[in-house]
């Protein structure tokens, strides 16, 4: 796996053996969350089902951000609370990620609930050294972190030049160096506050995730995942941070998926762009089963481009390996006793083939080339006069059990089977031998609209919902 801390692959060697401890930063609840948070969700999610895949136990936390700047300005403007506002999100947050099959992290905690412990790790900084006071705010001392801009390789003295031209004059004149990062804030009149030993105030945003990752992880962890946009400033503050306070290795494994870009030239998905589109709005009108293959059968790295065309072909490619799942379970009926050992070979030849991509840095679109090529073994089988029962049971597992590790469910629809499907499928076939072609199109016609294709092949007519 591309380890980003060290700029190359590296073996994964977890600290405990057959345990996968991993921490990815979740969103900051103060709208719903757009395609581009979306696909770092998926990402890490499709990483832990090929982890669990392999039989690892996975601790997966990931947290939700729910107080800052961004939440307090939008709170204001809803008329609500912030935490109002946090409770809304969350529950969209929640909604939207289970509609694209995204499994619960083992735990969500929210910045909120951690006030204590937050305190508590920025006193122990500013008790060591790396941390001060100033009028109610504190800052890290990023120079004094001797490791500080590795992560996102990046010198001293050219962060020094990019800070003093983004910082304000106020904040600048309370900071000793310019780069320095705020670990508590102040509270302006009429903001949501937390006591403290420096006045009312709230966490910074890279404090939060230091403290909760340790909290349930402990002080050094495997994999800590985000978007690339997280690499700085977010995680390298979190780095310099955490390794501070315990002396210890934060996390082993950086892992930062790739964007989501949009329109002709590719431009970047986000929020503070105003290009975004939400999950919320997408799958009123896009099956979110759709989307998640979109997302997820792209390698994590690699950048996806959200255009009308690679939904287009996202659908084609996810109805063609349905079909050939809804072509299994047809063959299972008339499929007779034993197995084909040719079958079975080619199968786990396909198995090795996706174990061997997904081991290459979760290299996801060779692995489901292997499930294309496990489509059409299937295919071709399921066309044979005569079929095994354990060769069927096999493939359609085993394309079911690949599918998972995209977060895909294959099922035949069986509300379909009912008895006024079959009675016309059987008057179709009657006016066909007739040659009532008239009748027999009608028919095909009608069930078309109504969602149902018929599909005529060797060993009978069967149909699928379209």
């Amino acid at each position: 796996m591309y380890n980003t801390l060290t700029r190359q692959k590296e073996d994964f060697h977890p600290l405990n053996d057959g345990v996968v401890n991993m921490y990815v930063c979740g969103p900051t609840v103060y709208n719903y969350i757009h395609i581009g948070n979306a696909r770092s969700a998926i990402a890490f999610d499709t990483i832990r089902r090929y982890f669990e895949f392999s039989g690892y136990q996975v601790n997966y936390v990931s947290n939700f951000t729910d107080v800052d700047d961004k939440m307090i300005k939008a709170a204001h403007e809803q008329g609500i609370t912030v935490p109002e506002l946090a409770d809304k999100y969350i529950a969209a947050f929640m909604e939207d990620t289970t509609a694209v099959n995204i499994e619960p992290a083992t735990k969500h905690p929210r910045a909120t609930e951690n006030i204590p412990e937050i305190i508590t790790f920025v006193s122990d900084l500013i008790d060591k050294g790396y941390a001060y006071a100033a009028a109610g705010d504190v800052y890290y001392r990023a120079r004094k972190f001797k490791h500080y801009g590795e992560l996102s390789d990046q010198s001293i003295d050219d962060l020094e030049v990019g800070a003093s031209q983004h910082v304000d004059e106020a904040e600048f004149n309370k900071k000793e160096d310019p780069i320095d990062f705020a670990l508590w804030k102040a509270a302006k009149p009429g903001e949501i506050s937390w006591d403290s030993p420096w006045g009312p105030g709230r966490p910074g945003w890279h404090i939060e995730c230091s403290v909760m990752s340790t909290k349930y992880l402990g002080d050094t962890f495997d994999i800590h995942g985000g978007g690339q946009d997280l690499a700085f400033p977010h995680h390298e503050n979190e780095i310099a941070q955490s390794e501070a306070k315990t002396g210890k290795t934060f996390a082993r494994y950086w892992m930062h998926n790739g964007f989501v870009t949009v329109g002709d030239d590719n431009e970047k998905m986000s929020k503070s762009l105003g290009n975004f589109v939400t999950v919320h709005d997408i799958i009123k009108t896009l099956d979110p089963q759709i989307l998640r293959f979109l997302m997820a059968t792209t390698q994590y790295r690699r950048p996806i481009q959200y255009s009308q065309k690679n939904i287009t072909d996202a659908t084609n490619n996810l109805q063609r390996i349905q079909t050939a799942y809804d072509n299994l379970t047809y063959r299972q009926k008339d499929a007779q006793a034993g197995s084909d050992d040719q079958i079975h070979q080619q199968v786990l030849g396909l198995v090795a083939e996706f174990k061997q991509a997904m081991d290459d840095d979760f290299n996801a679109q060779n692995a489901i080339a292997a499930v294309y090529e496990l489509v059409k073994v299937s295919n071709v089988y399921a066309q044979q006069a005569t079929v095994q029962q354990v060769s069927v049971t096999e493939l359609q597992e085993t394309m079911a059990h690949l599918m998972s590790v995209f977060g895909i469910i294959l099922e035949t629809d069986q509300s379909l089977d009912d008895d006024k499907i079959k009675a016309l499928i059987e008057q179709r076939n009657q006016a066909r031998k007739d040659h009532d072609f008239a009748l027999s199109d009608q028919i095909r016609d009608d069930l078309k609209a109504q969602g149902i294709v018929l599909e005529d092949t060797p060993q009978g007519t069967r149909y699928r919902k379209e």
